[in-house]
């Protein structure tokens, strides 16, 4: 009980703001040195590919967006199922809040994958399994941010928007997936696997896996940020409500 107790109390707006006031520089430098050396790494420091040419660093771009663009609709649907079945506000402004993150992280991974696609399939988009539930999962994330502007009232907005993650949910999976579902399709297999065979080349690799680790710091501090300036609009918005009826 005890355990639960602690667990769930950082859904309290006051602790989570508490908690999370510290973090967040250190989150934001970890992130910053992460993708500096990374990226600084990755694109000067790699040789070209024998035979992709230089267009193989746009990996470091579009492998930890892709990833995040997905992890970060997963987020979202934990954040919304803890609202739908605990009714914990910090829930709900967290997955409001990873929103825009997500859709960033979105575009940055169709357009890196586009440029990428372009001199290796001579063509910059076809309608690949892949490609298309990863076009389909961002207009979900446009649908799910015009949800949340269009309706006043935040737990019905909560409400509905948790229940559009759900179904949308499908199709970050399918993003994650459609390579296995579908034999199928231009677009190649996970650069990063528990198979080391389908991995890419060690000179890749490593710059690669930093590169990731910036992403997945940069999605939590900027989460972090955003969801504490969610709650102080939430906040500001009770404040005036109660002028307004004193």
């Amino acid at each position: 009980m005890q355990t639960e107790m602690s667990l769930w109390s950082y859904a309290n707006p006051t602790r989570f703001m508490a908690t999370t006031r510290p973090l967040l520089p250190w989150l934001s430098a970890l992130a910053a040195a992460c993708l500096v050396v990374g990226l600084i790494w990755g694109f000067f420091f790699t040789p070209d590919d024998y035979r992709q040419g230089s267009t193989v660093k746009i990996i470091y771009l579009h492998v930890p967006s892709a990833l995040m663009a997905i992890n970060a609709w997963f987020m979202m649907l934990v954040a919304s199922l803890i609202w739908l079945i605990r009714r914990h506000h910090v829930s709900a402004l967290a997955a409001k809040a990873a929103a825009p993150v997500g859709v960033t992280m979105t575009l940055v991974a169709l357009v890196t994958g586009a440029v990428w696609g372009s001199p290796m399939w001579g063509t910059w988009w076809a309608w690949d399994p892949r490609l298309t539930s990863f076009l389909i999962l961002f207009l979900f994330y446009l649908g799910y941010m015009a949800l949340w502007a269009a309706i006043e009232d935040p737990d019905t907005a909560a409400d509905l928007t948790s229940v559009l993650c759900v179904v949308g949910s499908v199709f970050a999976v399918l993003s994650r997936y459609a390579v296995n579902f579908w034999n199928q399709g231009l677009h190649q297999g996970a650069s990063l696997s528990l198979d080391a065979e389908e991995n890419v080349a060690d000179v890749f690799y490593f710059p690669l896996l930093v590169c990731i680790a910036g992403f997945v710091l940069l999605f939590v501090a900027l989460v972090l940020a955003r969801t504490r300036t969610e709650i102080r609009a939430r906040r500001l918005h009770a404040l005036q409500l109660r002028e307004r009826m004193a």
